[in-house]
């Protein structure tokens, strides 16, 4: 099974928000589309428009617990690693993503084809993909 077998059942819509925003901006996106993680674009760079990391629940908590209440001020652009972007593409298999996600402790991964966002898959999604393969009987 692949990645994008996991995406032709999601919605198109990928949630992002921008480096320069507020995790209170954040966590009122995450919480509006009832989400756990938004994909954070650089739209200050020349290419504008490029996926530059990820911004979940837990940089919130992480904001706060450093911060207090003046957490919610902080910028997502200071919470997040723009070193490396991990991500995958849709031609991936589901053990390869599901390997990486192991390997680097994350629970959300972006999924870029052609250097175009296109979506993200989530520990979550594996797991029903996983499971659903599971019960098909042979």
């Amino acid at each position: 099974m692949k990645v994008a077998d996991i995406l032709r059942k999601k919605t198109p819509r990928v949630a992002t928000i921008r480096m320069d925003e507020t995790v209170a901006i954040a966590a009122q996106l995450m919480r509006a589309s009832d989400i756990s993680a938004l994909v954070v674009k650089d739209v200050v760079k020349t290419e504008g428009n490029t996926a530059v990391g990820m911004f979940t629940e837990r940089d919130v908590v992480r904001a706060i617990a450093k911060h207090g209440a003046a957490g919610v001020n902080v910028k997502v652009s200071q919470l997040i690693s723009v070193q490396q972007l991990v991500s995958c593409s849709s031609s991936d298999t589901l053990e390869h993503v599901r390997h990486l996600m192991n390997k680097k402790h994350i629970r959300h991964l972006p999924v870029i084809d052609n250097y175009s966002l296109v979506g993200v898959v989530s520990i979550r999604d594996l797991t029903a993909a996983f499971e659903e393969t599971a019960a098909v009987p042979a």
